[in-house]
């Protein structure tokens, strides 16, 4: 038969009125609402296995929850760091990337106050466009260490274009000539088959 356990008592008031505040609340976080309720329920003088039936969870899962709480407090209520490789950037870092594609490159010639068309940054090698070498190597500047790949990953996922749409219509090619002709007007339609 299993040791009976229980929710060791609140150390002070402000404790026992948070867990409480907690086990009410219904903006809280669901996990820690839960658990809390465990908790409250358990200081009410319920069993483990009534907390389970009450809440739909297992025995052993309120045991484990009530054995962290006795152990860590109002902190054992929350989860742990998970398994698996932290990430590499910090969201200062991933944010710092993002404005910086959805930034003007700084040879992209702009309109001045005077109606010049010139570029903010005079260097020649100031990139006109972003790829995704060019965001690499302006990372870099800001100390933003980044592999390209991870540069597409991130932009993807954040839905910014790091590129500008391109016109088809015109082409900077000298040999560029347009399409001929449409088809004849007299080929006639395919006739479609109804469903």
């Amino acid at each position: 038969m299993p040791k009976l356990l229980r929710a060791r008592l609140p150390l002070d008031d402000e404790e026992k009125r948070q867990v409480r505040k907690l086990a009410g609340s219904r903006h809280a976080p669901g996990d820690w609402i839960r658990r809390a309720r465990m908790v409250a329920r358990s200081w009410d003088g319920f069993r483990t296995s009534a907390i389970a039936a009450a809440l739909g969870c297992h025995q052993e899962t309120v045991r484990k929850r009530l054995a962290r709480f006795n152990a860590e407090g109002l902190d054992g209520l929350g989860d742990r760091p998970g398994a698996g490789r932290k990430p590499r950037m910090t969201e200062a870092e991933r944010s710092a990337l993002v404005a910086l594609a959805r930034s003007t490159p700084p040879g992209r010639p702009i309109q001045w106050p005077d109606g010049a068309l010139r570029p903010v940054d005079d260097r020649p090698e100031a990139p006109a466009e972003w790829t995704l070498d060019r965001l690499v190597a302006a990372a870099g500047e800001r100390g933003i260490m980044i592999g390209r790949s991870q540069v597409r990953r991130i932009l993807l996922k954040e839905k910014v274009r790091w590129r500008r749409t391109r016109s088809w219509t015109t082409s900077s090619d000298p040999d560029f000539a347009p399409k001929g002709p449409g088809s004849s007007a007299s080929t006639r339609p395919r006739r479609r088959m109804p469903p």
